[in-house]
């Protein structure tokens, strides 16, 4: 029986990101979605709020490396009672200057789903 509490769905972008991945960093990306599916209260070190916008950042971590996928709760305002979750852009993190551009192409994304 499937005890998912949430659904996840892919943008284009994110699946096009994903497949460029290489094995290793692709278990770690497969991990915190499954956590994301299987678990109502995620913790802050896989899912946080991106504070003044709508949306939230799922975090993996590999070595020195952090990786971001910008993701949007479908019918909620809130991740938690989510239901539904659209991955919708991923990248690698090298500072917070970058999530202004990245916040963008997530909003981009997200106009072609609504």
């Amino acid at each position: 029986m499937n005890a998912d509490v949430r659904e996840t769905f892919h943008s284009v972008e994110y699946d096009e990101y994903y497949a460029g991945l290489d094995e290793h960093i692709k278990a770690k990306y497969d991990y915190v979605e499954m956590i994301i599916k299987t678990q109502y209260v995620v913790n802050k070190k896989f899912v946080k709020h991106l504070e003044g916008t709508e949306f939230y950042e799922a975090r993996i971590s590999v070595g020195n490396n952090e990786y971001r996928t910008i993701i949007f709760a479908v019918e909620s305002f809130s991740f938690m009672e989510s239901k539904r979750v659209l991955f919708l852009n991923s990248f690698l993190k090298k500072g917070t200057k970058q999530y202004k551009g990245e916040i963008e192409t997530a909003r981009r994304i997200l106009n072609k789903y609504i």
